[in-house]
């Protein structure tokens, strides 16, 4: 049930980040999600590509650093309340969420979140039990 997330080290300076989605571009690696956080010097780029091996590969050979990080990606109801539900289930069960972004994909009546949690066995539990629909690595390179 979990999605892999790519993370990127890029340094903050004008057209970095064009020419690192360029690069993607160019080797038909479609992002499928993206948040990128920035700092003074370097921004991360994180987010869920249709190919993560290609796209690994790619990125390392071209002299950034990448890192994969396993995460949930959560069907929520596209409602007023309906992400503080699916929190509720995990704070309720002492699940911290370090970090979440959304994206949206012909999700229709659903909003898509990309959750990071410190314990990902146990969010995959209880969001099922939960019915909380999760999102495999293929329904999401599918979208």
């Amino acid at each position: 049930m979990y999605v892999k997330q790519i993370s990127v080290f890029i340094e903050n300076t004008p057209g970095r980040l064009a020419h690192f989605t360029k690069l993607l571009g160019e080797h038909n690696i479609d992002l499928v999600s993206l948040s990128v956080a920035d700092t003074t010097h370097f921004g991360i780029l994180r987010g869920i590509v249709a190919d993560y091996e290609k796209a690994v590969e790619l990125i390392s050979e071209n002299g950034y650093t990448v890192k994969l990080t396993d995460v949930l990606a959560v069907s929520v109801a596209d409602t007023p309340g309906g992400l503080a539900d699916v929190l509720k289930t995990l704070s309720d069960n002492d699940i911290t969420v370090e970090y979440l972004y959304s994206f949206v994909r012909n999700a229709g009546d659903h909003a898509l979140i990309i959750f990071r949690v410190d314990r990902l066995e146990d969010a995959v539990r209880v969001l099922s039990e939960a019915n909380v629909k999760l999102l495999t690595q293929e329904e999401v390179r599918g979208l």
